[in-house]
């Protein structure tokens, strides 16, 4: 079974109809509330013009940081309004600070074809995030079809992305949804070798279902970040004050034992008393630890070792960086790899950036239109790469 998207439905189905589209537009505001990042905003466009291409009046709903349930002035939408009309010019975008209910409803219906109206931040309801069947149901009078576009949202069963699909059909993904579900499922399903995957971050707890997942399927798995140490702590080795998770050392030790030569480990790391003291930030081998510093970045042998085999690689999949990115000097190993998935993909390989960290790294590096595919969804990525499913996708047609 596939998940049926905006490109199934009939011309029936959107002329002059309202398409209400679920995205996710939570991104980062600066304190005069103007968009830093808009990422996101762009990457919902394709589905925003097809729709609008096609003669429907796109209707959108998402949420923007943690309002707890209640409006809350820091997290309007009103400035991502603004970023949209700047984008989506000369096509029409309006505004509304309401959500659901009587006004919300009339102009949704007022809207004229071809146009777009961006509803108030769906948060401001404690439904949302319960995915309320009372609020679904408001969802529901704003549309005539429904899409969801928002995969960074997929992974959470809110009103706004899997209650309101049981009461709008069509129920189908937008174009966005679409590409994340292909890249990412292809990574899963068929793969084409070598397949690498690079797993980085600080903890390894947070990445065991997702280690679990892909180690039967790829020819390489290569550990950095922090979690790297859990594993060197696991082999005996000195860690000093780096951070470990002393409750998954025997999962380490279990880990290394199964996956043989498919897991590679760093050689050696940067190391320093703390991030704060990288004047005197130094490299050793993985053995040489000492007591008093800690590993902040993956080191140059490590750099090498990983670089070689993504490279090489025909398909490579990365979720989290190598170390503290955002302090030099501890940002080489995860630009390194960045570098790296660059030349895998200009040889051909394809490429696949699962959000996050890694994407915020590859934004930084100004490498983005260097790979294949960068997720939009940390979390609901991470999912889908375990296996998990996503009820914001569970809730569509599928065929």
């Amino acid at each position: 079974m596939s998940t049926r998207t905006i490109r199934h439905l009939t011309s029936a189905e959107l002329t002059g109809r309202r398409a209400l589209v679920r995205v996710d537009f939570n991104v980062p505001l600066d304190a005069e509330g103007h968009v830093t990042d808009a990422t996101r905003i762009l990457a919902a466009l394709p589905t925003i013009n097809a729709l609008l291409d096609r003669g429907a009046k796109v209707v959108l709903l998402s949420h923007l940081g943690r309002p707890k349930g209640a409006p809350d002035a820091r997290y309007t939408l009103a400035p991502v309004a603004r970023r949209l009309a700047s984008v989506l010019a000369p096509r029409p975008v309006q505004f509304l600070a309401a959500t659901v209910g009587p006004d919300a409803v009339a102009a949704t219906h007022a809207l004229a074809p071809g146009s777009v109206l961006l509803l108030e931040n769906t948060r401001f309801f404690a439904g949302e995030e319960r995915n309320d069947d009372v609020l679904s149901r408001q969802f529901a009078e704003l549309g005539d079809v429904y899409v969801n576009d928002a995969f960074g949202a997929a992974h959470r069963a809110h009103a706004s992305t899997a209650g309101v699909a049981k009461y709008v059909r069509p129920a189908v993904a937008g174009l966005l949804m679409e590409r994340e579900l292909a890249f990412l499922g292809e990574a899963l399903d068929a793969p084409e070798r070598p397949f690498v995957a690079v797993l980085g971050g600080s903890k390894i707890s947070g990445k065991i279902d997702v280690i679990e997942a892909l180690l039967p399927k790829v020819d390489r798995l290569l550990i950095g970040g922090a979690m790297a140490c859990t594993f060197f702590r696991a082999m005996g080795l000195e860690t000093g004050t780096s951070l470990v998770e002393p409750d998954r050392l025997d999962m380490a030790r279990d880990l290394i034992a199964r996956a043989g030569a498919k897991l590679v480990l760093p050689l050696d790391a940067m190391v320093a008393s703390s991030m704060d003291d990288a004047a005197r930030a130094h490299v050793v081998p993985r053995e040489s630890i000492v007591a008093g510093e800690a590993m902040f970045d993956i080191g140059p042998a490590s750099i090498t070792r990983f670089a070689q085999e993504v490279s090489g690689a025909r398909t490579v999949l990365w979720n989290g960086p190598m170390g503290v990115f955002e302090k030099p000097p501890f940002d080489k190993g995860t630009r390194a790899i960045a570098e790296a998935m660059v030349r895998a993909t200009d040889a051909g390989a394809t490429t696949i950036v699962g959000g996050g960290d890694s994407a915020a790294a590859i934004a930084e590096a100004g490498l983005e239109s260097r790979l294949t595919h960068i997720s939009t969804g940390g979390g609901a990525s991470l999912e889908f790469l375990e296996g998990k499913v996503l009820p914001g996708v569970a809730a569509l047609d599928q065929e």
